[in-house]
């Protein structure tokens, strides 16, 4: 692979050479670091920067206020700070070691060891540096070999990168799923042998990893691995089978539709867990309704209608697990009725009751018709109408 960075557009990003002289990149005192270096040299574009620095986090701050930058200061105990750029936001962190972890949380201290820095990252294709200026690669632990083949490594020891922060049991898998070709034998004996780590960590952080993986590249047969090894069993024992999502992923292919983690996330659990499930890992009630909706059913009422009811995500999510056509709703915009109550008024209705009986009526019609123009919604009006009118009337003469 090459040894230097190719240029890419976010170099040219408005602002970022100010930052870079600030930071004194030209005397090696700040580098490119992590995914932008691991997306770029794949090809891939990537919209989050992020620069190491030697500097400690006070003086960046200092130096990038002093260049006339706004910087917000987002984790100053783990020496990270936000740089706001005309062209967006850039993390800037002072090279860290790790003082003490406990599989959730880590202490840190700063350092000028670039290769100190490195060693605390979890895998070797994120703990890629380039810098600034000449595009010099640094890879202290093979992470330009590993991101040529295709694989997700631990940089050391497997167990003691898990022990460090056990969300990188889910991180190995997301990584493999979105970069990965061969899986690394020693990562995911760890990955099995740790698993119940993730017992220790919030339930959102591991709805974060699980939701980003499901939409990964290779998701399919990751999860299928991942079931298969029992990876997730001490926290989301529901995911038992991956085949529906293998399913659901062919049929969301052939129907050009883009993979979605709710949608997914519903395939891999049974109906009756889906509301449990989306409760434990804290989802919002919009995703919760999702997962629980998805494997109602489509009715008798067509793709539109359906859409028409209940937004056109949700009707996608019900007809792709149905292996119901899609191609009516993609690209189409749900119309609102075009009538109200004061039109029907202004026929003839008494306000109350009657009218919303009509509207009814009419918004049924023309759902059944296909969703007609306004024209025929006005003729389809005026027959409920007068047939409404009809009845009221006749119905008052029988009392009379």
């Amino acid at each position: 692979m090459a040894l230097t960075l190719d240029d890419a557009p976010f170099r040219h990003r408005e602002g970022i050479d100010t930052l870079l002289a600030a930071l004194d990149a030209g005397a090696g005192c700040a580098r490119y670091v992590g995914g932008i270096v691991r997306d770029t040299l794949l090809g891939i574009d990537a919209a989050d920067v992020d620069i190491a620095t030697v500097f400690p986090p006070e003086e960046t701050m200092r130096r990038l206020q002093a260049a006339g930058i706004r910087v917000v200061p987002t984790g100053l105990a783990h020496g990270t700070v936000t740089a706001v750029l005309p062209s967006g936001p850039i993390e800037v962190t002072t090279l860290r070691r790790d003082v003490d972890t406990d599989g959730r949380h880590a202490v840190v201290a700063f350092t000028d060891d670039w290769r100190e820095d490195a060693a605390r990252r979890d895998f070797t294709m994120n703990a890629l540096y380039a810098d600034p200026v000449s595009g010099r690669l640094f890879d202290y632990f093979g992470g330009l070999d590993d991101l040529a083949a295709r694989r997700v490594r631990f940089i050391g020891d497997p167990y003691q990168r898990i022990a460090e922060d056990h969300l990188r049991i889910l991180r190995f898998f997301r990584f493999h799923a979105r970069f990965g070709d061969t899986i690394d034998a020693d990562g995911l004996a760890a990955c099995e042998a740790r698993a119940n780590d993730l017992m220790a960590l919030s339930r959102e952080r591991i709805a974060s990893e699980l939701m980003k993986l499901l939409v990964a590249p290779g998701a399919v047969p990751v999860m299928r691995l991942m079931v298969e090894r029992g990876i997730l069993r001490a926290v989301l024992p529901e995911i038992a089978d991956a085949g529906p999502l293998a399913g659901l992923a062919t049929r969301e292919a052939a129907a050009g539709v883009r993979a979605d983690s709710v949608r997914r996330l519903a395939a891999l659990l049974p109906p009756a867990a889906a509301d449990a499930v989306g409760a434990r890992l804290k989802l919002s009630n919009a995703d919760r309704k999702r997962l629980v909706a998805a494997s109602l059913g489509v009715g008798d009422e067509g793709a539109r209608g359906l859409a028409y009811r209940i937004g056109i995500t949700s009707a996608l999510d019900r007809l792709l697990f149905a292996g119901a056509p899609v191609d009516d709703i993609l690209g189409w915009d749900v119309p609102r009725l075009p009538i109200g109550g004061g039109a029907l008024v202004e026929r003839g209705l008494s306000k109350g009751p009657a009218v919303a009986a009509a509207l009814r009526a009419i918004e049924a019609q023309w759902i059944a018709e296909g969703f007609p123009d306004a024209a025929r919604v006005d003729q389809i009006a005026d027959a409920i109408v007068g047939t409404s009118i009809a009845s009221a009337s006749a119905s008052s003469s029988g009392r009379a």
